[in-house]
């Protein structure tokens, strides 16, 4: 069974996580309104991270129900779980923070937009797909149980594999030549090694 103390750091970042994609998604849904149009969903994926990072995880800490998967980890592990998934956390808002108003939970390319190359842009492509992916790397660490730990990885992957070519398509076509300039310069996930950010 996990540490008491560990879950609670998991569930306080999922609280500071929810609260930073609030601030922006209510934005997003205050502009839209703005312009007339209502809000949307491009891909049922969307909702399937919500089963990884809370769905499956609260089943885990309220229910035995998933009892049968617990490990044990030292403890040692939950401290390094706990600085990978602060670092998540510090890339989430500052993926959110950089776009701005250009930040949209849908591939579409809002009017008037600019290619951002700025922030944490300025190295990676998809900074939020990298805070998932550092989230769901230190769940397990956190979350001691094979299903509930895993939860995120199993659930995120998927929609990365259809989104992240989505919209990188989006973008060729909105920017052409500026955004292929962009992504010779850059890593899709990571800081791309020996290549000159501009």
């Amino acid at each position: 069974m996990t540490p008491p103390l560990l879950i609670a750091v998991y569930f306080t970042g999922l609280i500071v996580a929810s609260a930073i994609r609030l601030v922006y998604t209510r934005e997003y849904r205050d502009r839209v309104r703005k312009e007339g149009k209502r809000p949307r969903v491009d891909t049922p994926l969307v909702y399937l991270p919500a089963l990884g990072f809370f769905i499956i995880p609260l089943v885990y800490v309220l229910t035995p129900l998933l009892s049968f998967a617990d490990y044990t980890l030292p403890f040692t592990a939950g401290l390094a779980g706990t600085a990978v998934y602060a670092l998540a956390l510090w890339l989430l808002w500052r993926s959110h923070a950089d776009l701005g108003r250009y930040f949209s939970p849908v591939v579409e390319v809002i009017e008037g937009q600019r290619l951002v190359t700025d922030g944490i842009y300025r190295r990676i492509r998809h900074p939020m797909y990298t805070a998932h992916l550092l989230w769901g790397l230190a769940q397990p660490l956190l979350l001691w149980n094979w299903v509930a730990g895993f939860a995120l990885l199993a659930t995120v992957i998927p929609l990365m594999l259809v989104r992240i070519p989505a919209e990188e398509r989006v973008m060729r076509e909105q920017f052409g030549s500026e955004y292929a300039e962009y992504m010779a310069r850059t890593g899709r996930l990571l800081p791309a090694r020996g290549k000159k950010s501009g």
